[in-house]
């Protein structure tokens, strides 16, 4: 048995909000004819979209817009458990006391006799566990539909709780190096399959190296990503005001404007 203090006025907020949320959900799929028609297959694509909406809002730490979506995936959440309801799959109350249940049972060193003494500890007994619930292997966890770096990166996470790594990050560059070299030799051949392979290789291996820096490799992208975007646009902006088109522009032109839009956003 375990006890959860609330004050009165915080839990009384709490679960007004998320009943109203219920109630809404409930009239919405029996009054609203676009809701009605929803499917959990039509949702799918919607969701992902929210997702990265809100994977957005993180990465420009923007509060405001965090609140907003994840309100918008919470949405998205509730109508799922509604057409399970309506097909008598599951719940909403089901899936909520089922997440409580997995979060007490993989989280002995609260909820239990367990002792930690780091985070690394709660991953492998986290992996573990989930070993013991069913999972057939360390990385069937690691969902196909991820992103491929996302993917390759997590694979990389849950292999290391079992003890499949390195033991420094200058053995995981010297990795980056080789597969480098493996690269070069397949563009020398001019073999596009070997090339494909080792480019692969290079990426994998560069996912490794950012984990072992603490350097989050898909945010780092996004990060360089943004930055390009915003140097081309301000490129574009700089040849418009002197009556220039990119198109019509040489390499040393544009490089020029290139320079010039790095200082804007330094």
């Amino acid at each position: 048995m375990f006890l959860f203090i609330f004050t009165k006025n915080s839990m009384d907020t709490r679960a007004e909000a998320f009943l109203r949320l219920l109630q809404i959900m409930d009239e919405l799929r029996e009054k609203c004819p676009w809701d009605r028609k929803q499917t959990i297959q039509s949702l799918r694509i919607l969701t992902i979209e929210e997702t990265y909406e809100l994977a957005d809002a993180i990465d420009r730490n923007d509060w405001k817009g965090l609140s907003e979506e994840v309100g918008d995936l919470l949405l998205h959440l509730i109508f799922y458990s509604k057409i399970a309801s309506e097909k008598n799959e599951f719940t909403i109350e089901e899936a909520i006391n089922n997440l409580c249940e997995k979060l007490i049972q993989r989280h002995p060193h609260i909820y239990g006799n367990v002792k930690v003494d780091s985070e690394e500890e709660v991953k492998r007994n986290w992996e573990k566990l989930k070993l013991k619930g069913g999972k057939v292997g360390v990385l069937s966890g690691v969902p196909n539909g991820l992103p491929s770096m996302v993917k390759a990166y997590r694979m990389q996470e849950k292999a290391t709780q079992v003890g499949f790594d390195w033991e420094e990050k200058r053995q995981v560059w010297k990795k980056v190096e080789e597969e480098l070299g493996e690269l070069n030799d397949a563009v020398d051949s001019n073999d596009k399959s070997a090339m494909e392979d080792e480019l692969g290789d290079v990426l994998f291996s560069l996912v490794n190296y950012s984990r072992f820096l603490g350097v989050d490799p898909e945010a780092a992208l996004e990060k360089t990503n943004q930055k390009f975007k915003n140097r081309f646009e301000e490129m574009e902006k700089l040849a418009s005001l002197r009556d220039k088109d990119l198109k019509n522009m040489n390499l040393e032109e544009m490089d020029e404007l290139w320079i010039e839009a790095k200082q804007t956003f330094k």
